[in-house]
């Protein structure tokens, strides 16, 4: 009757490695319409399981011809975050202990968050009110070196003076986005890869671009309209628009931990 409790270490290992695996794919969903299709097929999948052990043919052969015959509908629907899954593996670097431990982050508890997030929303709330366009770019799991090497390598730490005169107007290095990795800025003059998305006339090139790197990767950004002095954050191709810079604040901390 206890046979299985019969387990080996490769058995151990299986469920540890469906379990990381789990993980990356809700971290890749999480806050997405996609998350939801996922929750729907993992449904499908077990009760396809269930009707298995419990030998109901005709419905346990239903449910397994749908999920047979779904795969290309599943590469289809799930086509951004296939190819964001891939662009993490292969931009990793594990060769890196620090990487390979950011990698690991989520089994500890509480992390202690580097970047200087109230100064870097303070100083959008500074350039909003004088009108000046400003696109910041947080770098997370996957690396953004080939972004990185488009633009001027930079090494400073982030404070509000740097980036309130990187962005001002007559600055040589307000074109483009700067990437900030750990509290560094670690490039400046960045061009970003453009989302083909429909957007409202009043959104230009600098929304576009954050959409666009935020669709390929998992970077979050920060984006100052120079028209209308509003900070908006992008993630996974979404923007917010936020008045409240209390609440951006938090949500940036959540995301970058």
């Amino acid at each position: 009757m206890l046979d299985f409790l019969d387990y080996s270490f490769l058995d151990v290992l299986d469920v540890v490695l469906v379990a990381i695996l789990l993980y990356y794919i809700y971290k890749l969903l999480r806050g997405s319409v996609a998350i939801n299709i996922f929750i729907g097929i993992t449904i499908i999948f077990l009760m396809w399981k269930i009707t298995q052990v419990l030998e109901m043919e005709m419905l346990s052969g239903i449910l397994g011809t749908l999920i047979s015959g779904g795969v290309i509908a599943l590469i289809v629907v799930f086509q951004q975050e296939i190819r964001k899954f891939l662009l993490m593996l292969g931009t990793t670097n594990f060769a890196s202990k620090r990487n390979f431990l950011k990698q690991l982050k989520f089994l500890k508890g509480d992390v202690y968050i580097e970047t200087d997030v109230e100064t870097i929303v303070n100083s959008c709330e500074s350039m909003g009110k004088a009108k000046t366009g400003a696109l910041i770019v947080f770098e997370r799991s996957q690396s953004l070196d080939f972004v990185k090497s488009l633009g001027d390598r930079m090494n400073a730490e982030v404070n509000a003076p740097i980036l309130e005169s990187i962005f001002y107007k007559n600055s040589p290095l307000h074109d483009g986005a700067i990437i900030i990795k750990d509290n560094t800025i670690v490039a400046t003059r960045v061009v970003l890869p453009l989302s083909n998305k429909d957007l409202p006339t009043r959104f230009g090139l600098r929304h576009r671009a954050a959409i666009g790197i935020t669709e390929k990767t998992d970077a979050v950004c920060i984006v100052v309209s120079e028209e209308t002095g509003k900070t908006s954050y992008i993630k996974d191709g979404e923007f917010v628009l936020f008045d409240n810079q209390f609440i951006l604040i938090e949500t940036l901390k959540n995301d970058l931990t």
